[in-house]
């Protein structure tokens, strides 16, 4: 036992809030971890204290060694497990070595103090991303949770709901949540007027869209006006199609290889929070509009590699789904992204020339996969009537890398084993 490292949930109510048995945890540490604001909730006396040193995750491992052998006992805001120094020090020691007593969430006691499901909201963390990564997530009638990074946070995700559309969206600032100091402080997005809230803060919206806003949902194809772009843009119909044949499953990667405006590794990463994408752009320009259209669309993680391939794609992380846009008649692109992608993964080309048809018709000869021709017509005006305005067809080669041959079957089970006799599970 004198490995485990025991991980114990306060909130603002300090120790009158712990449980018995968290308690009992820390009269009995040896070593006690914590931020300074934790560390000051506990009375004396108790262990040796080890405030965080800033940054804390990279000084973490060696840190937490430093005590092996001792009885080590770790403070953390709430639930460690959510969001919190429980999942890191699980991740680095393993669950084998990591005791956790959680005590309610911020966002378990917002939802209390509000009379909201807690399973029916979304939550955002500003603790480390963006004020963007709102984006992706304010929607007409959906319950917004986030999780502030300091006074400051509910200042900006008022103004981002403004200038998104959403200033009537009713706000409630909660303030050192369970503490004799509590407060609630409640109003609208475009009146919001408090310029600093206190550091320990959650901020719950209502999202309310205002007349003539533009809804834009989470399935792929937006509005081609959604993006910033110099006509390099998988347009709306294209896009959706392209997507799907993509297959995105939360926490995959893909690389958008010659990404134009970016609008494919956008709209993957929008499907779900957990997918990553690396848009490969050979013009800065381009590429600087990539990152725009990340960051205002709710994905600014998007990671942006300048750079023509298949030169620029040394070194990334191999991943799950390719999507070629452009390059496709570039010797080597083709090559370096089939070779790159993991095993099951999906590689997806499209092509408006002639030229660059000719080469995906060569791969599908030798690799299978599908092969498919789409058009679209909008329509448009005529004189004083409608017609049809063709856009330039585009062909979709779509192929599934195969896993590894697993070799040959190994030799028939003897007889009477549980598997042939039917007595397993018994």
């Amino acid at each position: 036992m004198s490995d485990l490292v025991t991980v114990v949930g306060i909130g603002a109510d300090g120790w009158a809030g712990l449980s018995a048995a968290a308690r009992r945890e820390l009269h009995a540490a040896e070593v006690l971890m914590g931020s300074a604001r934790q560390l000051a909730l506990i009375p004396e006396p108790t262990a040796e204290r080890v405030a965080w040193p800033s940054p804390l995750l990279p000084a973490l491992p060696a840190l937490i060694a430093s005590h092996r052998g001792r009885r080590v006992c770790v403070l953390a805001s709430g639930d460690p497990m959510f969001h919190g120094i429980g999942t890191t020090l699980v991740r680095l020691l393993g669950a084998g070595r990591v005791r956790v007593l959680p005590h309610p969430s911020s966002v378990s006691l917002a939802c209390a103090r509000l009379g909201w499901a807690a399973d029916r909201v979304d939550v955002v963390s500003l603790v480390t991303a963006p004020a963007e990564v709102l984006h992706a997530r304010v929607h007409g009638g959906r319950r917004i949770i986030v999780l502030s990074a300091d006074g400051r946070t509910p200042a900006q995700v008022a103004a981002l709901l403004t200038a998104r559309g959403y200033g009537g969206s009713p706000m409630a600032v909660l303030e050192r949540l369970g503490g004799p100091e509590e407060r609630v402080v409640s109003g609208t997005a475009a009146g919001w007027s408090l310029p600093a809230a206190h550091d320990l803060n959650v901020v719950a919206v209502e999202c309310l869209a205002d007349a003539g806003t533009v809804e834009l949902p989470r399935v792929p194809g937006l509005p081609d006006d959604a993006y910033e772009h110099d006509g390099q843009l998988t347009k709306s119909e294209v896009r959706a199609v392209t997507l799907s044949r993509l297959a995105p499953v939360p926490g995959e990667l893909l690389w958008d290889v010659g990404a134009g405006a970016g609008s494919i590794g956008v709209e993957w990463m929008r499907v779900h929070p957990d997918n990553r994408a690396v848009a490969v752009e050979a013009r800065p320009d381009r590429a600087a509009a990539v990152a725009r259209n990340a960051a205002r669309l709710g994905v600014p993680g998007l990671s942006v590699v300048t750079g023509a391939a298949p030169a620029a794609l040394d070194g990334l992380e191999r991943p799950d789904a390719v999507f070629i846009g452009g390059g496709v008649t570039v010797p080597g692109v083709v090559e370096d992204c089939w070779a790159a992608l993991r095993p099951g993964g999906r590689l997806v080309a499209n092509a408006v020339t002639v030229e660059s048809e000719a080469v995906l018709a060569s791969w599908f000869g030798e690799l299978g996969g599908d092969l498919v021709r789409l058009s679209v017509g909008r329509a448009a005006p005529v004189g004083g009537f409608t017609g049809w305005r063709p856009m330039m067809p585009v062909t979709i080669w779509t192929v599934v890398k195969p896993s590894p041959d697993p070799g040959p079957p190994g030799p028939p089970e003897s007889p009477g084993s549980p598997a042939q006799s039917g007595e397993e599970g018994r």
